[in-house]
């Protein structure tokens, strides 16, 4: 009895520590100006307490969507991205660092990353779409509905 109580214990414990952790790892990641990709990464790790095995993507296997299949949402941001904005997010337009590894690599400051609103969301939510290259450029773009987890190439 004693020790199955010990255990729930733990367990609960636990559980309230690694949902703590994760929330706090990348809020202060983000504050501190590093990508986002490595918050989520950290929070992974915090949650876990180890590096988590990665499902992630290979550059060059991406899945593809096509400009027409995304959300009208995603299409407006685009649009915004080839006007130059302006951005409905201070946080858009921001440096995205891949360092994940997700994308194919490239030098510095080549990957932006913008929100795409989320309909019904009191905050910036986990769309967004990260384009490489030139400002204003969107033929190296790819989406994410998932906080940069995962990437689906954006194809005209």
């Amino acid at each position: 009895m004693k020790r199955t109580w010990a255990i729930s214990s733990i367990v609960i414990v636990s559980a309230i520590l690694g949902g703590c952790g994760k929330d706090g790892s990348r809020n202060a990641t983000q504050e501190t100006g590093a990508s986002a990709s490595q918050a989520a990464d950290q929070a992974a790790s915090s949650a876990s307490g180890v590096q988590a095995a990665s499902s992630a993507q290979v550059p060059g296997a991406l899945a593809v969507v096509k400009q027409a299949q995304l959300p009208g949402e995603a299409a407006e941001t685009l649009r915004l991205i080839k006007a130059g904005g302006p951005f409905p997010f201070g946080e858009d337009g921001v440096l995205f660092r891949n360092s994940a590894g997700l994308l194919a690599q490239h030098p510095r400051g080549y990957y932006h990353a913008y929100t795409v609103r989320t309909p019904g969301s009191s905050d910036r939510g986990q769309r967004r779409i990260v384009c490489g290259g030139a400002r204003k450029q969107t033929s190296d773009c790819y989406y994410t509905d998932d906080y940069y987890a995962s990437f689906k190439r954006i194809a005209p």
